[in-house]
């Protein structure tokens, strides 16, 4: 169970501690000279926005892993948080509460 609240009502579980999924992923560099060049015309930037799609899933399936490793069966409490690394680089972090019900 995955959930982004953290009020399970008529629930009765055990934290069991913080699950964190870390991922730093880049771009190739003709994919990033792409992006570039729809930065000076606008519009979505699907290089970015297919990076940034597989880099959350990465990190969420490692967070999901951290909380197993820990016993749980559930995670509540999930947040994702992202930056830039370096230019074509991304890191996002999902975590969340791993929880045993």
């Amino acid at each position: 169970m995955l959930l982004t609240t953290t009020v399970l009502m008529n629930v009765d579980y055990e934290v069991l501690g913080i699950a964190i999924g870390n991922k730093v992923r880049a771009v190739h560099v003709g994919k990033d000279l792409m992006a570039f060049l729809k930065n000076l015309v606008g519009g979505e930037v699907k290089e970015y926005s297919e990076l940034m799609k597989k880099v959350r899933q990465a990190a969420m399936e490692e967070m999901i892993e951290e909380a197993k490793k820990l016993g749980a069966n559930g995670i509540i409490g999930i947040q994702f948080a992202s930056c830039q690394v370096a230019s074509g680089m991304a890191e996002i972090i999902a975590y969340g509460t791993a929880i045993k019900i």
